[in-house]
């Protein structure tokens, strides 16, 4: 099992909802933590590579004023937002350099930035004519990505505030709800597919986007219903071996269609694994999961963690990359097997499991499998004889020159007896 967190792992993120990524994550990729495009909330404001996307939210702000069908003023929305001021600066940790005008019309253009490009992109009738954003496709999922790192927040409750006050609804327009509207804004970068939670919660229980994406990202309800019956029973389990270890074993690897991204089976000496596709932003949405996992104070649930771990197991070497990706269970949009082996190590580092491990069902049958004495023997037999095309022909030869052999010695002793019985 895994061994306890360190103490400087440990954090006391007790008063305060949005934090910064401890350098004991921020030290093995850095730049998965940092916005590259657009600043949100105060940690990042103000930062020179970024300055130039003020103009995109400056541009989004002016647009919503004139929006005729509000009959909001400016005054209205900063009126609301120094309400919450005090409230939004108490959701953050560490010190904040903005006074009390600098941060509401920080959240202000952020906020009114995040509700509109979230509702511009499932509603294409309320895009202005040659919004940039729109019109050059490659901008979108980079904006989806840095709205997505816990270090780029608003609090939610903020975000509620302003899409409720910027929301009209007409019979010709159809009322998304602001939950179906973000889910929708970040579908496209997540790996996978994840169960939506069904039940109606209070907005208060949200307390930033990325953790209401976890917590609508989730394995299916039979999933964690069988996960917290294995759980209750606090049985021991052990880590796997690798992909290309546990096939000579005798474990083949089926992709699942359609399936949640979590919900990973192993029946019948079968490894059944939904697939996960790896592209430019997989790795800053999969490593702020985990450190909003990991740090945050209100969050139980680390499927997103387990998951990785998984995954780490599975993937030692880009030979194992290539073995999944063969099978279908890896997207490789990166283009490299090797590049997708270090990645999957590289989230895998600095991790600390719960006690109680999702997979580690699975874990178990998979050791079992591979434990059995004629699986052991199978795996021998590949791994010595069998492990390249070489070894395959050398054998294959040797069975032949061995089959000729048997059969000479059988002709010679038939020409024996025939000899014998003439005389």
């Amino acid at each position: 099992m895994m061994a306890a967190a360190p103490a400087d792992l440990v954090l006391d993120h007790s008063q305060f909802s949005i934090f910064r990524v401890p350098n004991q994550l921020r030290k093995i990729n850095a730049t998965a933590y940092e916005p590259e495009m657009l600043a949100i909330g105060p940690y990042h404001h103000g930062k020179d590579h970024l300055m130039a996307f003020e103009e995109h939210k400056t541009r989004y702000l002016q647009n919503l004023l004139h929006r005729r069908s509000l009959n909001r003023s400016l005054s209205d929305y900063v009126t609301t937002l120094r309400a919450l001021e005090e409230k939004a600066r108490k959701c953050y940790g560490g010190s904040i350099s903005l006074d009390k005008e600098e941060f509401v019309e920080m959240m202000l253009l952020d906020g009114c930035f995040i509700v509109e490009i979230i509702r511009k992109n499932l509603r294409q009738e309320s895009r202005e004519d040659n919004d940039p954003i729109f019109k050059l496709g490659w901008m979108l999922p980079f904006i989806a990505r840095d709205m997505f790192l816990v270090e780029n927040q608003l609090p939610f409750f903020v975000l509620w505030e302003l899409f409720s006050m910027t929301e009209v609804t007409n019979n010709n327009q159809t009322n998304y709800s602001f939950f179906y509207m973000i889910l929708y804004f970040f579908y496209g970068i997540l790996p996978g597919k994840g169960y939506p939670r069904v039940d109606v919660y209070p907005i208060e229980e949200i307390k930033h986007l990325v953790g209401f994406i976890h917590n609508n990202w989730l394995p299916s309800p039979t999933g964690i219903d069988a996960f917290k019956i294995n759980a209750s029973k606090n049985s021991e389990w052990k880590f796997i071996c690798c992909a290309t270890e546990i096939q000579e074993a005798g474990v083949k690897f089926q992709k699942v269609e359609d399936g949640l991204l979590f919900d990973i089976k192993f029946d019948n000496g079968v490894m059944k694994i939904p697939t996960l596709a790896i592209g430019d932003t997989t790795e800053a949405v999969l490593r702020n999961l985990i450190a909003y996992e990991q740090f945050s104070h209100d969050q139980n649930s680390k499927h997103i963690l387990d998951y990785v771990k998984f995954l780490d197991c599975l993937i030692n070497s880009s030979k194992d990359a290539e073995l999944l990706r063969r099978c279908g269970i890896i997207d490789n949009w990166l283009g490299d097997d090797e590049v997708i082996a270090g990645l999957i190590s590289r989230l895998g580092d600095a991790v600390v499991l719960s006690d109680q491990f999702y997979y580690s069902e699975v874990f178990n049958k998979v050791n079992l499998h591979c434990s059995r004495r004629v699986n052991k023997w199978k795996a021998k037999l590949r791994h010595n004889y069998f492990n390249t095309p070489w070894a395959i022909i050398s054998f294959l030869a040797a069975a032949v020159l061995l089959l000729l052999t048997l059969l000479q010695a059988l002709f010679a002793v038939l020409s024996y007896f025939q000899q014998t019985q003439s005389i």
